[in-house]
């Protein structure tokens, strides 16, 4: 079966994207999981326990509380209450935490730390796990035990107010709700307490705020203010209600996850982790004088406490403590009581995920506990009030709180249990298919670009199928005998063949290329015909550097720190090119091979021909020396200077777009000139630079197209500037700062209308150059326009302040290709591995990082007035990954834009392919070696989903590749 290199390559990464899918499916595990339905009917309680005789309490205690309101503050951080912010901000609160009927904690959320999961955690009580990152924007309705389930069960009313994310988790749950989508919300005011059971409110403006301006924004004091007089309001309407039915209520205030020093939220720094949970409530004793700081819990522990408080059942799922501040007012019987239903509970949950639960020490714990309670239970329906009973029961407590604690954090541990079986499958696919990559270098890049892969032969048809009988037999007894539940096993089996059906013909196919690099003799022909390959700086730079940043992948610190590899990647290749460049216009052709490095005699075959074909211009590879311009007809003239000093001048340019946007870990929180451009005083020049760098775009972008893609394209700028100033972004110079914001709805649509028809009219030159196969230059202008239509897109998604990064990258694509690739003759594969280096680099200019709060989801909320998957989620990929892509989509117009470009455009999809390939599998090796590191869930996990969408995208602008090579192909 014979292929093109592009059409190979595709197929190779789209099948590599299947077997990263089953890895992560693997590697991310299940939280430990209750084998019960959550029926939500009425049970039968466990039993108190008792030694020698029968109890005479056999139900749940009565409700602790008549009713519950909840106020959810999103992106309330602990020291916005606790802090100075909540003694200038909070006044209210503050009173409440010092000196009123309260309880104050700190708890701790578990990352993802973003809002779906976070409520999850909150109504469970378990631990949502990385999957749940993915879903956080479309949640689906929640199937597992829960508190507001429970409620709902036991007939208690409840309503609802504020984020649209609790009306999908609990549809139908709530007697009246007022859902508002997270990024179309006005805040508004609801304080009033009514006669229902059951009260949440969510709350959105703080986290806005945050996202737009940070943390130190002048704008979180007017919030936390607003806030405090609602909790106010709500407190004050629930004392007077409490007066008229004697009974106590109770006022929960929390947050799902706190706000990193950059705004936004999603990782697991301590200022993201940490939420301020403060219970009030008429029925807490305070003492005068009784100073409580808070205490550090976690926040699964909300959920047995709003259970027992509200007399619910604990949810089954639930991995939490009860707060033992709420029941300490309580007689001992019930204190008692209350925690033994709470560890029952999780010993139960311990039992149907741990095997071996009976060596647990919070199982044991458990049991001594359960025993000295019945003992305890006995001398009391004895009416013994005797010293002795006291002494036990304050035994008993202290021995129910060490087995909670335990247990907790027994089950909080499971969530570390990986999926092996899935892990290794999904493993060997990747590495199947970057092992045929690699041996196929020589054939695809030395043969006129295309791979004969012999599949069809009686001798590998028999292999095949001994190969997949082999998998097959291995499949079935690893799925009958695996105790632990295992996602590929639960595959169909006709799915399941399928699997094994590709990884028996990419085992094939790697047995097939091998052979024929035997059989043929392919490297000691060519080792015989280039004896003397040379390899240039430039050459071994691109190679050296590659390697160097995969195998950088392996530490932690280079992790969080990734785009100080990038930085320096870029920064060191344009003092190459520099080098290049002198050489170039200053040395004649014999002075060119002191400069050279020799390879090894056993690598010369394979890059000989990879160096000398992959070209995709007239000009030879081996005249590397001296194919610059001559001494005599350059020196001295425009292009002459220009040559020498576009390397220095992109250089500046990287150095400048480093002081926009401060990344990663260490740096992050260093001051940068994004944090200065958006603070509330520099919205002039926020609005002064965000035009020039529209008006730059347009100058760079312009001179390709057509006429009437010139004019959408003005439009479109133009249209985009109005959008920001919409949304109160920008101001025109006749604005007033303080003039009304809307959503900016109208105004995206307009510049979408615009992307719109620059694509259509790139599409359709496209396809008339297919028709009219003698005009090559409508098929320059096709490519060209499509490209503007993404720049046009991606200055939309883009914020403000991070323009003039758009604007950089346009301008380095356009020095690089008049003064660097086409003077100086660059192949194909040089060019490719460059675009790729640029479009990395370019990734973390943007202010992205390896961290899951950096991604703006905000971009996939553009022009949107109600959540739509499909556009919301492209939408924000493409305005996390602008830099890869616009530089891949560079790249296809660059080698297109040659009439001799032949396969240029083949042999660079594969290059793509494979330089993305190599990282992907390596990370896969290195975070399956590294599953148990401290750091695995803060720091490796989320570069493994990051990894994961490249990849992905990657299969996308490979079948971009493909299709241009075809249309190409058929042309020539």
């Amino acid at each position: 079966m014979r292929l093109r290199s592009g059409a190979f390559a595709a197929s190779c990464v789209a099948v590599e994207v299947i077997g990263v899918a089953i890895f992560l499916r693997g590697f991310f595990p299940t939280p430990v999981r209750s084998s019960a339905r959550p029926e939500h009917r009425a049970e039968t309680p466990a039993p108190e326990p008792v030694a020698g005789s029968s109890s005479n309490w056999t139900k749940l205690p009565p409700p602790l509380f008549s009713k519950v309101v909840i106020v959810l503050i999103d992106a309330l951080r602990d020291d916005f209450v606790f802090g100075s912010k909540g003694v200038k901000y909070m006044p209210y609160t503050t009173y409440l935490i010092e000196k009123g009927a309260s309880h104050s904690f700190v708890a701790e959320a578990k990352p993802p730390t973003v809002t779906m999961p976070r409520i999850k955690a909150l109504m469970t009580g378990s631990l949502p796990g990385f999957v749940d990152l993915i879903r956080n924007l479309n949640s689906p309705a929640l199937l597992e035990d829960n508190v507001i389930g429970q409620a709902k069960a036991a007939g208690k009313r409840m309503i609802f107010y504020g984020d649209e994310t609790w009306v999908k988790l609990f549809p139908k749950h709530f007697v009246e709700y007022d859902g508002t989508t997270s990024f179309f919300v006005s805040d508004y005011i609801e304080a009033q307490a009514d006669l229902c059971e059951f009260k949440a409110s969510h709350y959105l403006g703080l986290d806005h705020i945050g996202h737009i301006s940070g943390p130190s924004s002048p704008l979180i004091g007017h919030k936390l203010n607003e806030m405090d007089s609602i909790l106010m309001k709500i407190h004050t309407s629930l004392l007077s209600k409490e007066r008229e039915t004697l009974s106590p209520s109770l006022l929960v205030l929390c947050s799902d996850h706190g706000m990193s020093e950059t705004g936004s939220h999603g990782a697991s720094s301590t200022e993201e982790v940490s939420t301020p949970l403060i219970l009030i409530s008429s029925a807490f004793e305070r003492r005068p004088g009784d100073i409580r700081h808070p205490k550090h819990v976690q926040q699964t522990d909300l959920a047995a406490t709003l259970a027992i408080g509200l007399g619910l059942p604990i949810p089954k799922d639930n991995v939490g403590s009860l707060l033992f501040p709420v029941i300490e007012g309580k007689s001992m019987r019930e204190q008692l009581r209350f925690l033994h239903l709470n560890t029952l509970q999780l010993s139960k949950l311990l039992q149907e995920n741990i095997p071996s639960y009976e060596k647990d020490p919070g199982f044991e714990q458990f049991k001594m506990a359960e025993r000295l309670h019945g003992n305890w239970v006995k001398l009391h329906l004895e009416e013994n009030h005797s010293d002795i009973l006291l002494g036990l029961g304050t035994k008993v407590l202290r021995q129910y709180l060490g087995a909670l604690k335990t247990l907790s954090l027994s089950l909080s541990t499971q969530v570390a249990q990986y999926d092996i079986y899935s892990m290794v499958i999904g493993t060997v696919v990747v590495l199947e298919v970057l092992t045929l990559l690699l041996i196929s270098i020589p054939h695809v890049l030395c043969r006129k670009a295309e791979l004969d892969i012999a599949l069809l032969s009686p001798v590998f048809s028999l292999l095949f199928y001994l190969i997949f009988l082999v998998l097959t037999a291995i499949h079935v007894v690893v799925c009958t005998s695996s105790e632990s539940s295992c996602y590929f096993c639960s595959f169909p089996w006709l799915a399941a063949g399928g699997v094994m059906v590709l990884v028996s013909a990419l085992l094939c196919a790697i047995l097939s290329a091998l052979a024929r690099m035997v059989i043929d003799g392919t490297l000691l022909r060519k080792n015989a015909a280039h004896p003397n390959l040379e390899w240039s700086e430039v050459e071994l730079l691109l190679l050296l550097g590659t390697v160097g940043h995969v195998l950088s992948l392996g530490a932690s610190s280079f992790v969080e720190e990734e785009h100080q590899t990038w930085y320096f990647l870029v920064n060191t290749l344009c003092l190459a090119l520099s080098q290049e460049t002198c050489r170039s216009y200053f040395l004649r052709d014999d002075y060119g091979p002191q400069h050279h490095f020799h390879v090894e005699q056993g690598f010369e075959g394979i890059f000989a021909c990879t160096l000398q074909d992959s070209t995709g211009y007239s000009v030879p590879k081996p005249d590397r020396a001296g194919k610059g311009i001559p001494l005599a007809e350059a020196q001295g003239g425009y292009k002459w200077w220009a040559v020498l000093a576009s390397p220095w001048l992109v250089l500046v340019c990287c150095r400048l777009l480093r002081s926009l946007n401060q990344t990663g870990v260490q740096g992050a929180h260093r001051p940068d000139l994004s944090h200065w451009l958006t603070s509330s005083d520099h919205k002039v020049q926020l609005s002064g630079l965000a035009a020039l760098s529209l008006l730059v775009i347009f100058m760079l972008i312009q001179r390709g197209c057509s006429p009437m893609s010139k004019v959408a394209l003005a439009l479109g700028l133009l249209g985009v500037f109005c959008y920001r100033a919409a949304i109160g972004n920008v101001l025109f110079p006749w604005q007033p700062d303080n003039k009304g914001i809307s959503k900016g709805i109208i105004e995206a649509r307009f510049v979408y209308v615009f992307i719109l028809g620059i694509l259509f009219m790139g599409t359709k030159d496209l396809l008339k150059s297919q028709i009219i196969s003698a005009d090559f230059k409508i098929k320059t202008v096709g490519f060209w326009e499509i490209y503007s239509g993404l720049v046009l897109l991606a200055a939309l998604l883009l914020r403000p302040h991070n323009l003039p990064v758009l604007a950089f990258s346009l301008l380095i694509q356009t020095i690089m290709t008049k003064f660097i690739w086409k003077p100086l003759k660059h192949d194909a594969a040089e060019i490719t591995v460059m675009h790729y280096w640029f479009g990395q680099a370019f990734f973390y200019f943007q202010g992205n990082s390896n961290n899951i709060a950096t991604i703006d989801i905000s971009a996939g909320f553009v022009g949107l007035d109600t959540y739509m998957e499909v556009p919301a989620t492209f939408l924000t990929v493409f305005g996390t990954y602008v830099g890869p892509v616009l530089w891949a989509s560079h790249l296809v117009h660059f080698l297109s834009s040659e009439a001799n470009s032949g396969s240029a455009l083949s042999r660079a999809c594969f290059c793509y392919a494979l330089i993305c390939s190599v990282p992907v599998a390596t990370y896969i090796i290195l975070v399956t070696s590294l599953r148990y590191h401290l750091f695995i869930w803060s720091v490796f996990s989320p570069k493994l989903l990051y990894e994961g969408m490249h990849l992905l995208i990657t299969a996308a602008l490979c079948v971009v590749f493909t299709a241009t090579d075809q249309t190409s192909y058929t042309r020539a």
